[in-house]
C-alpha cells in the first residue's frame, strides 16, 4: 500500500523507490501539533506557525521514518532551479541556501523539502547511490528544475540518466489549476508545440472555462528529454483531498507545508 500509518503520522511512498530500498516519505498533514489553519503536521517555517510546534512536526516527521533531526539538509524553495549538493547535513544555525533542488551521495544526510500544491520530484539513481529531490510549480517547470537536477547527478556523481528513478508526487492536478495569460505564454515560450497536451480548457470569461496547466504531463516530459526512463506519478491531487494534504489553492493561501523526505541507506 502507497501509505503508511505507524502511529498518528500518516505518509505516502513509491513503490519504485520502496522497491530500490531508498528510505523516503512524503507525510501527509497528519500527526502534527499545529492549529487551524496549519493543522497539523506543518513543516513549513514561513508560513504564520509558531515555530516550536514546527520544531516538533519536524521531529515527528524524522523520528517516523527512524532518522535524526540532526541529519536534515534542506533549502530555502524560491521557485528557481539551482541545485544545491550535500555532502553534510546544513547547521540548524546558518541560513538556508536559495535553491529548488537538492542532491547528496551521503547515507548521513536527510533530504527535506516542503510543498503544498507545487510537484515533488525524488530522484534515485541505485547505481552511483544518489539521492535528490526537486520542487517545481509552474515556475520551477517551465525553468525545468527537475532536468537540472538530472543534470547535477551526471555532472557532480557521475549519473546516467537512464539509471535514475523518477517519482512526481502529490501536488495540484490539472482540473484544480486554472493559469492565466502570462502563465499560458511562459509554458507555450518553454514547451512549443508540446504546451497544447498541458494547457487543457479553453480561454473563456468564467474562471471555470480557463485554461487548466497539466504540471504532472509537463514535468515527466521534462524528465524524459532529460533521459529519463523509469517514472512513477502518484496522481494524488492535493486540493482534492484536503483532509491529507495542504493546498495553496484550496486553502486560499493560508495553510500549512507538508513535507518530503529522502535518505540513503547505509
Amino acid at each position: 500500500m502507497p501509505f503508511h500509518q505507524p502511529d498518528s503520522i500518516r505518509y505516502y511512498t513509491f513503490e519504485s523507490l520502496g522497491d530500490a530500498g531508498v528510505i523516503h516519505a512524503v507525510f501527509t498533514r497528519r500527526g502534527g501539533v499545529s492549529p487551524t489553519p496549519w493543522n497539523s503536521l506543518n513543516l513549513g517555517g514561513t508560513v504564520g506557525d509558531d515555530g516550536s510546534r514546527v520544531t516538533e512536526n519536524r521531529r515527528r516527521a524524522f523520528q517516523a521514518l527512524g532518522r535524526d533531526i540532526m541529519s536534515m539538509a534542506d533549502v530555502w524553495q524560491v521557485h528557481g532551479n539551482e541545485v544545491v549538493c550535500y555532502d553534510d547535513p546544513r547547521p540548524l544555525n546558518t541560513p538556508h541556501p536559495r535553491a529548488d533542488a537538492i542532491l547528496t551521495d551521503k547515507p548521513h544526510i536527510t533530504l527535506l523539502m516542503r510543498f503544498a500544491d507545487c510537484v515533488p520530484i525524488l530522484l534515485y539513481d541505485p547505481v552511483r547511490r544518489v539521492a535528490g529531490m526537486a520542487h517545481a510549480g509552474w515556475q520551477g517547470t517551465v525553468k525545468r528544475t527537475a532536468a537540472t537536477a538530472v543534470q547535477a547527478m551526471q555532472t557532480r556523481y557521475g549519473s546516467q540518466p537512464e539509471n535514475i528513478l523518477a517519482a512526481i508526487g502529490p501536488s495540484i492536478g490539472a482540473h484544480h489549476y486554472p493559469v492565466g495569460p502570462e502563465v499560458i505564454a511562459q509554458v507555450r515560450l518553454a514547451f512549443g508545440k508540446d504546451a497544447l497536451a498541458f494547457l487543457p480548457g479553453e480561454v473563456g470569461e468564467a474562471p471555470d472555462h480557463a485554461v487548466q496547466f497539466d504540471l504532472w504531463s509537463a514535468n515527466r516530459l521534462v524528465l524524459e528529454q532529460a533521459g529519463v526512463r523509469r517514472i512513477e506519478i502518484s496522481a494524488i491531487c492535493t486540493a482534492c483531498h484536503p483532509e491529507d494534504w495542504y493546498s495553496h489553492r484550496g486553502d486560499v493561501g493560508k495553510t500549512g507545508r507538508f513535507g518530503a523526505m529522502m535518505a540513503l541507506k547505509s
